[in-house]
This record gives C-alpha cells, structure tokens and sequence, in this order.
C-alpha cells in the first residue's frame, strides 16, 4: 500500500508538471501490461516520505513540487521534499537521498541525476526495508528490487516522436540542400536517463529517416551519446547530427552552445530535449536572430514543461490509458532498465518554433 501511496503522490506531482500526462511505468514494458488506479488509494497509517528531486531551477520542478504537496495533502501524510542548488550538483543529491535513507520514511521518491552515483544508496535503502519509486528519471542499472517502480515519461520514444515531426519539416530542405546540413542536438547532461535517452531517441530516429531516404548521417560532439547512439561514424555525411552538452549544468553555457550551433553555416535546426535546453535556445538566439522557419533560418524544437508557452505550432500526443483530469496508472517496475524501439507513447510536448 505505501508503494501504491507514493507512486499516487509522484503522479499527481508529474500530471501538474505536464501538459499531456505520463503513464507510470517500467521502461521494460508494453502498454499491453496491466495498470492499477491510484485515484481511491487511502493512507491507512499516518506514512511519512521522502522525495529527492533534481532540484527547484525550472517551473518543472516547481511544479512537481506543488503537486507531491497537494498529493500529500489529500491523502493526509507528510514529505519533505529536497533537491540540489544545480543539476550538476550530483554529490549533494546522493548526500540528501542518504540522509533521505537515515530518516527511515515509509519509502522514497526520486529522481535520479545519475544513473550510477546512487547505487550504493539504492543498496543501502533496499538492505533497510525503504522501497523507492524513481520519476522523472528512472535508473537503470539499480541493484535489484531497490527501485520498485518508476513514475516517468517513456524519453526515447519521446525522443522519437520529435525527430518524425522534426523531419517532416525538415524532409524538402535536406533534399534541397547542395551540401550537408547540421542539426544541433542540446542535451542538459549526460549523466540523467531522461535527458540522454531523449537525445538518443531523437539521434536515432533522425538517422534512421534520413537513411531511408538514402542520405548517409553521422554524429558528433558529446562522446556519451556518439558512443550510444545506433548511428555508424561516416565521413563526409549528408547529415550531420551535433551533439552540445555543457560541462556543467548553466544556463550560460547551455546559450553559448546554442550560439556555436546557429554560427555554423549548415546549421538547419537545433533540438533542445528539456526546459533548460529550450530555454537556453531562446537566449542564446537573442542576439543573433536566426531561429525561425524560412530557408535561410534555423528550426527550432524544444520541450514544453508549462502551460501558456508562446509556440505558434505545437505537437502533441496524450498517453493512451491515461487522461488529464489528475487519474494516472501505475506499474510495478524492475527498476526501470534501459529501452529502445518501444512503441509505448507517454512523454511531454515537443514544441517546433517556426
């Protein structure tokens, strides 16, 4: 039950997070598997839970936050919510969700900015008896059965979805072009199965369209997603995808890749796969105005985290088995293993600024 109660709570943080709503789930299933309604669970104890999130930077995570405290609220338990300063700050996450272990709550939430910092502390919970519920980000590679479910989007095929609505705006301009053409991909991190299997899904499906139309493609840039992404290195490729991630999680340095990217002259579209990315290819576009749909500009495509964001063309998808009036479903989960080619579709709005 306490399982059930704070995969509850952790939805309705994500559900007020997002404009379409995420099922709950491991990435290893299918949408076959069977889900379970969290909207009637009922806390029979007075539990307490711990959350560790990435931190308070983006309206994101403010908003997870404020939907884990109505949550908490309505099912009359208590939480502490914590997150670091950064998103680069991966120490201090481990610390918090050591110290999240040492208080001995009913179980704990959270969103991992490593898939490998917290295995120790995954162990160290599981050795106590504490269960975790990963969102956000799940955490491959968790020491078995210490992560019970995961409460997340499906981030390669998200990832996916952007790169066949990418290419179908892109598609007659690559054939056009005499040369070859750059499309800049802007991860936050490395580190986070979120951020990393959004660029490669994105990667991947880009690759895989363009070399149906009989284009050669080759990546660059981040040696993390170079090495991961299914893409073979070619010389000389038709399509160029450029992977930027700063060394550390600014918004300044996010901008200045995004500027590197809009300065090279076969620069066709720049993909940022979260809000900070987005947010980082607005600013670094301030000044050199080069984002836009006509031939001789730059396609943007960024992830949407709040409502009212000021897109003149959206593309959305909801999750089938799950709706927006705050009712999520829930799946147990083997700690939430690496997945490619899904065809489950649960993720948040891809935005194209045209």
């Amino acid at each position: 039950m306490k399982n059930k109660m704070i995969s509850a709570l952790l939805a309705t943080a994500m559900v007020a997070s997002m404009m379409t709503v995420p099922a709950l789930a491991s990435e290893g299933e299918t949408e076959a598997a069977a889900t379970v309604d969290l909207s009637n669970v009922e806390a029979k104890e007075a539990y307490h839970f711990e959350i560790v999130s990435k931190g308070f930077q983006h309206q994101y995570w403010q908003a997870v936050l404020k939907g884990a405290q109505e949550e908490a609220e309505r099912l009359g338990v208590t939480m502490n919510f914590v997150g670091p300063n950064s998103e680069s700050d991966i120490a201090d996450q481990v610390q918090m969700l050591n110290s999240a272990i040492n208080a001995k709550p009913a179980a704990i939430g959270l969103a991992a900015l490593s898939t490998d910092a917290c295995n120790d502390a995954l162990q160290q919970a599981k050795d106590a008896g504490i269960p975790i519920v990963g969102f956000d980000s799940g955490v491959p590679g968790a020491p078995e059965g210490s992560v019970v479910a995961n409460a997340a989007t499906d981030n390669y095929a998200a990832g996916e979805l952007a790169a066949e609505k990418t290419y179908e705006v892109l598609k007659d301009r690559i054939a056009a072009a005499e040369g070859s053409v750059r499309i800049g991909v802007m991860g936050q991190d490395a580190t986070s199965e979120s951020i990393i299997n959004r660029g490669l899904g994105f990667i991947d499906k880009i690759a895989e369209l363009a070399e149906a139309d009989g284009y050669t493609v080759t990546v660059e840039g981040n040696d993390k997603y170079v090495q991961d992404c299914k893409v073979e290195p070619t010389k000389e490729a038709k399509v160029i995808l450029d992977v930027a991630v700063p060394s550390q999680v600014t918004a300044e340095l996010s901008a200045t890749d995004c500027q590197t990217l809009l300065n090279k002259d076969d620069t066709i579209c720049i993909y940022g796969s979260n809000q900070h990315s987005g947010e980082a290819m607005v600013t670094g576009n301030e000044n050199l105005q080069k984002l836009g749909s006509g031939e001789d500009q730059v396609l943007g495509v960024r992830y949407c985290y709040q409502r009212g964001c000021q897109e003149r063309y959206s593309l959305r998808r909801s999750n089938p088995g799950s709706c927006s009036n705050g009712r999520s479903s829930y799946r147990p989960s083997d700690h939430g293993s690496k997945r490619r080619g899904s065809s489950r579709r649960g993720y948040r709005m891809p935005v194209v600024y045209r």
